[in-house]
């Protein structure tokens, strides 16, 4: 008896069933397709009318702005995501999507804003535009002048009364309206939703809480900062009950694009480069705008010897640090991971848990616990050895403290990571070097460990970019410090982080676009240190294939 021939066996089918090649590639697709479920159909609309409000929500600022290219993109977007996910095709898409969305979201768009922001002069005094700027110059110049008129001031707000923003309600004594002022302008109420005692206070209005004296007492320096602009100046308060138009002295002049003060006739031109107004004795107004600079951030971090040097300086103590920390918890976490590895060793299970506990504690509190240990009247440490040491008021003795609490935090991890490439090793390897006459030591840098550093490399490259940038070590502990009394910015123990942190939030005034300039050198430094590391760990790994 012959066999069937293979076309003649695959051609021949179970009774009642069609031929699957007889159907067409759409029908095949449609009836292997799974139907949809009830709860997935009432998850996919929620998603989807989630997607259509944020999209509708994001169009309207978009439309004010007048960005017309992002209300484009954003249309885009939305109508891809609602064809996506209606139709049963591009099944892979509808998964690689999401992931794609969240990591332009929060990777790929801060790292390009953070870009965007170091090419410009955006900090303090440049953060809006040019008009920003002349309502603000001209605002915080207005002054009482004979003739100002005076209003019936209460204090306001629409939210907590220790915390909620702040706004006027004032009382125009020539016609009695009452109206609301903030940093915006004035706007007039409805007579019906407010309430006005005799003089022309305002005791209630809808939708606002007003102050009581002493809960206005307490906010007195916002109350006195607070200027409500208007078409004939400005309006300023005098006390808790009073407020007054008063006059601008200083006004901006299209025509020669400068701000003129009427008291003193001075004037400060406008310098597109610098988004500054100048005046000829090189004086420049505290308020400005933000421009595009260029490369002159960069060219400062590199050449400005008040931040060039401090820059070089945390470099070297950063990379220090940064080695110092990797290096040595790997040392300890290893050692003791060496130590229990051994066959010798009684109750390894314990040991192991009573290690790892720094590493199970919550970093944050722990940093704080050693800061309180390294104080130099009541500290543990200094109490435990008999030591007299200020730890935190020196360069080096704060800098060993910083590393030893870094090697305590750290070794727990080194030495878990430690135990299991270790017990991945096969044990013949190193029983080959005994047999061959070498010594543990010799077992150990012939063999073990060369393997370690196979497993291991890609996870201290890991370590040395996350403690290159590890704010949380420096600032829970010493702040940075100690600062020398000549530049209350760096300190000995700044990292790059912190000093670029303080550079954009420090309370000498923020400096949002040189901060982003030296985040931009701390991306380039630590993807070159582990792109080249990388590279050599390849090498490595070629070599003991």
């Amino acid at each position: 008896m012959n066999a069937p021939l293979s076309g003649q066996g695959s051609a021949q089918q179970a009774p009642g069933r069609e031929p699957v090649g007889s159907r067409p590639p759409g029908q095949r697709a449609a009836r292997d397709h799974a139907p949809t479920t009830l709860t997935g159909l009432a998850v996919k609309v929620v998603l989807l009318g989630l997607t259509a409000g944020i999209a509708t929500w994001a169009a309207f600022p978009l439309v004010e702005a007048e960005k017309w290219v992002g209300l484009a993109l954003l249309a885009a977007t939305t109508a891809g995501l609602f064809y996506l996910y209606l139709t049963p095709r591009h099944i892979p898409a509808k998964y690689l999507v999401p992931g794609t969305l969240f990591l332009i979201a929060f990777q790929v768009f801060p790292v390009l804003y953070t870009a965007s922001t170091a090419f410009t002069n955006f900090g303090d005094g440049h953060r809006g535009t040019k008009d920003d700027a002349v309502v603000a110059i001209q605002t915080a110049s207005v002054k009482q002048v004979p003739g100002s008129v005076e209003y019936a001031l209460s204090i306001a707000t629409k939210g907590d009364p220790a915390t909620g923003p702040l706004v006027f309600l004032v009382s125009d004594p020539s016609t009695g309206a009452v109206s609301v002022g903030d940093a915006e302008g004035l706007r007039q109420l409805d007579p019906a939703d407010v309430t006005v005692a005799p003089g022309g206070k305002v005791t209630a209005a809808d939708g606002y809480t007003v102050l009581n004296f002493g809960q206005a007492g307490a906010r007195g320096q916002e109350i006195t900062d607070l200027v409500v602009p208007t078409a004939g100046g400005a309006i300023r308060s005098t006390g808790l009950t009073r407020a007054y138009e008063g006059k601008a002295v200083r006004a901006y002049d299209a025509g020669c694009d400068c701000v003129r003060d009427s008291e003193t006739g001075k004037s400060w031109s406008a310098d597109e480069e610098t988004g500054s107004f100048v005046a000829a004795d090189g004086e420049r107004l505290a308020q400005g705008w933000k421009v595009n600079v260029g490369l002159s951030n960069f060219s400062r971090v590199l050449t400005d010897p008040n931040i060039s040097g401090p820059f070089f300086g945390t470099l070297i103590w950063n990379f220090g640090f940064a080695i110092g920390s990797t290096g040595l918890t790997f040392l300890l976490g290893m050692a003791i991971a060496l130590a229990l590895h051994s066959p010798r060793v009684r109750g390894t299970n314990l040991y192991r848990v009573l290690l790892i506990l720094p590493y199970a504690m919550p970093s944050f509190a722990m940093l704080l616990v050693w800061r309180d240990m390294f104080n130099t009247d009541f500290g543990l440490v200094n109490n435990l050895f008999g030591l007299g040491v200020d730890w935190f008021g020196q360069d080096w003795s704060a800098r060993a403290a910083v590393l030893l609490v870094q090697l305590w935090l750290g070794y727990p991890y080194m030495f878990l990571v430690a135990t299991g490439a270790l017990q991945a090793i096969p044990a013949e390897l190193t029983e080959a070097t005994s047999v061959d006459g070498a010594s543990p030591w010799q077992s150990f840098r012939a063999v073990t460990l060369p393997l370690l550093l196979v497993a291991l490399s890609p996870l201290l490259i890991a370590s040395f970019a996350y403690n290159f940038n590890n704010i949380n070590a420096i600032w829970l502990t010493t702040e940075g410090g100690p600062f020398p009394a000549d530049n209350p910015r760096n300190g000995a123990t700044d990292l790059l982080i912190t000093y670029t942190y303080r550079l954009a939030f420090g309370a000498q005034g923020a400096e949002y676009g040189t901060a982003a300039a030296v985040s931009i050198f701390i991306f380039a430094i630590v993807a070159t240190v582990s792109a080249i590391s990388f590279r050599r760990t390849r090498k490595q790994e070629e070599v003991y294939a």
